[in-house]
């Protein structure tokens, strides 16, 4: 299947039934939230979604998305370019409740009101949760030296116990 734009919603169930396979792309302007965490980033997110049904009649939507962003390192201030790849296996849910009943491989994605899925929404998840908590280059491709420290340390000052007045008047 040729590259295409992916829609922002989709049905699970009948693209389940029909099997449906998307290889395509969101435009990262829409990703507000990751932009928002990145210096800059490429022009669009890669994503490769298949729709199936499993051995237990659950929708199963899986597959994997790609981007490249930039992100400041925590330990020298400089921008660093990092490739930002997911895998995901999904099964839409209507509430909570459907979320305890499904086997542990599968993450629950929960429908909105028309019973759809925002697929834009749940690819900007997925990779934000894949930045990590502090991002920063390798040890060696880091101009911050490993020994590097900021500030001095306090001079450590002997404070007098109180309890030692106690002392003298045994």
């Amino acid at each position: 299947m040729k590259n295409l734009k992916l829609p922002l919603t989709i049905d699970p169930y009948r693209s389940a039934q029909r099997r449906l396979e998307y290889n395509g792309y969101f435009e990262l302007i829409g990703l507000a939230r990751l932009l928002a965490i990145s210096e800059k980033a490429s022009e669009q997110v890669n994503v490769k979604m298949n729709f199936d049904v499993d051995e237990q009649g659950l929708i199963v939507i899986s597959g994997n998305a790609s981007t490249q962003v930039s992100l400041t390192c925590q330990r020298c201030n400089e921008p660093y370019e990092l490739e930002l790849n997911v895998t995901f296996i999904y099964s839409p849910v209507k509430n909570e409740e459907g979320a305890e009943h499904l086997p542990s491989e599968y993450d629950a994605v929960e429908l909105d009101e028309n019973g759809e899925v925002n697929l834009r929404d749940l690819m900007e998840d997925e990779l934000i949760l894949e930045i990590p908590l502090i991002p920063k280059h390798d040890l060696k491709d880091c101009s911050a030296t490993a020994d590097s420290t900021w500030g001095k340390l306090p001079e450590v000052v002997e404070k007098p116990n109180p309890f030692d007045m106690l002392k003298q008047l045994k």
